[in-house]
């Protein structure tokens, strides 16, 4: 194998325009676009629990945290709201393939705050969220509960590639 391609990225804020590619932030419901987007899942098992990681799941880089895997549902969409630590999330759109190092380049990383939910469109590849400083987050997840069999894994280490995010602070 070549050289490792490693980027380096800084999370951007999270907002409507940048998170489009890669899904929606709900709206309260009495915003008018409230409903422009509703959630999928064509095996009709949309599931609601809580799930969590940990700093110590991904290795530590200098200043930040190392993203060595993406994954993705193809049969559903994702709702994730972090309940108690800031954390950091990294995405790229459905149709990019993972399968090459250059690939990389479209992964954009996004801070989320406690309570600031977001939603995955069907296919969007992600990693996280993971905490900023707290040693583990806890989310509120919406997803299929039959999520590991449609669960596809891109391994950003095996092809020669990764994603290093910078955390702020």
């Amino acid at each position: 194998m070549g050289r490792m391609v490693v980027r380096r990225i800084e999370p951007g804020p999270l907002t409507a325009a940048a998170w489009a590619p890669f899904g929606w932030i709900p709206r309260r419901d009495t915003d008018p676009d409230d409903g422009t987007h509703t959630l999928s899942f064509d095996w009709g098992d949309a599931h609601a629990n809580r799930i969590g990681h940990r700093r110590d799941e991904v290795p530590a880089v200098e200043g930040g945290l190392r993203c060595e895997m993406l994954y993705r549902h193809r049969t559903h969409t994702q709702v994730l709201l972090p309940l108690d630590h800031r954390c950091v999330v990294v995405v790229a759109p459905a149709g990019v393939p993972m399968t090459d190092p250059g690939d990389v380049a479209a992964a954009r990383a996004f801070l989320l705050d406690p309570l600031s939910s977001v939603v995955l469109h069907r296919g969007t590849w992600h990693w996280g969220p993971f905490p900023v400083a707290a040693e583990a987050v806890e989310l509120f997840n919406v997803q299929g509960l039959r999520y590991a069999e449609d669960n596809d894994r891109a391994d950003l280490a095996a092809l020669g590639a990764a994603v290093d995010v910078a955390l702020p602070g």
